[in-house]
């Protein structure tokens, strides 16, 4: 198969486009770079099998060329990350809607299945944990920004869901559930190497609120597992499904747990949402996933723990700090 991977020069694209060339497949990405990386490709520039295209997915042209070019289409790009969605909401409404809406209709033309990254985000404030892919998205005020991110993945959903029941486009939306591993940055917010990194360098761990928040994270290589086999398999087709991992832990105690890995003496500092994002930033309190569909639907299970999501990228941040020595 030939894929294309939007957003694949990010930390997710990046992992699954390894994934692929070693099943054998050709792989072309597509980044404009604004969250992406050409340090997370740069090892994969020698193989046959890979290409890559800096530009933006709104070149129509070209993106009708790419998607003309491919067998099928997992659409990871998007603005992610808290910091980034509070600091741009305009950036991050334009770029997540534009681009969906745009793939997908010249996916349509060219009878490309999609399968379409969306987030656990769109749960919103519901507080039934855990969330099932029938559960209600319950979304705050539009005057909190907050929630433009959540809103945008929605809508994005609907289209794919929609482009699948009125123009048979066969798509498949996986909502992903804090995908934590190697090469993810934490300059837009990302907690574990956000507390990885300060832990290395003696930093204060800063924890937003007061650390009593918890989630579920889930290493990379069981996303991206989890994400070729769903491409696959034709009963995905016009459904939703949670990817994560249900293992939960609080912030603080997520802390107090990198500290020890990494016998860190740094300090935990409490720094307040309005401090940390803005004013108005409303928290979701718990984010657990319920894992029954995927389970029935391709007998998926998460495979790495918390030990081992932690381990993984404190040696990764390990090695690049050696590396910068």
């Amino acid at each position: 198969m030939h894929y294309l991977i939007t957003g694949g020069a990010g930390f997710v694209g990046s992992h699954l486009a390894d994934t692929l060339l070693e099943q054998g497949h050709r792989v072309t990405v597509v980044d404009d770079l604004s969250t992406g990386s050409m340090r997370n490709i740069a090892h994969l520039r020698g193989n046959p099998r890979f290409r890559h295209v800096i530009d933006t997915m709104l070149n129509a042209p070209l993106l009708a060329e790419l998607v003309d070019d491919s067998d099928a289409i997992f659409h990871l790009a998007a603005a992610v990350g808290v910091k980034l969605i509070v600091e741009s909401p305009v950036r991050t409404i334009e770029t997540n809607v534009r681009c969906t809406e745009l793939l997908l209709s010249i996916a349509a033309k060219k009878g490309r299945k999609v399968l379409l990254a969306s987030t656990s985000e769109v749960y919103g404030k519901n507080a039934d944990v855990p969330f099932h892919e029938e559960s209600d998205l319950v979304l705050g005020a539009t005057t909190r920004g907050r929630w433009s991110y959540a809103c945008s993945k929605a809508i994005d959903e609907f289209l794919a869901i929609a482009y699948w029941r009125e123009k048979k486009l066969p798509t498949v939306v996986v909502r992903l559930f804090n995908t934590v591993g190697p090469r993810q940055s934490a300059r837009y917010g990302m907690v574990i190497p956000r507390f990885v990194t300060q832990a290395l360098a003696g930093e204060p761990l800063t924890v937003y609120g007061d650390g009593s928040s918890s989630r579920c994270f889930t290493h990379v290589s069981d996303v991206v597992r989890a994400l070729a086999a769903l491409m696959e398999t034709d009963a995905a087709v016009g459904e939703v499904f949670n990817i994560g991992n249900d293992e939960e832990i609080k912030i603080l105690d997520l802390a107090h747990r990198v500290r020890a890995l990494t016998e860190s003496r740094s300090e935990i500092q409490f720094v307040p949402y309005s401090v940390a994002y803005e004013e108005t930033f409303e928290d979701m309190p718990r984010r657990v996933p319920c894992l029954n569909k995927i389970r029935r639907t391709i007998g998926w299970e998460p495979e790495v723990g918390l030990s081992g999501i932690l381990d993984s990228v404190i040696e990764f941040h390990q090695g690049a700090i050696a590396r910068a020595v």
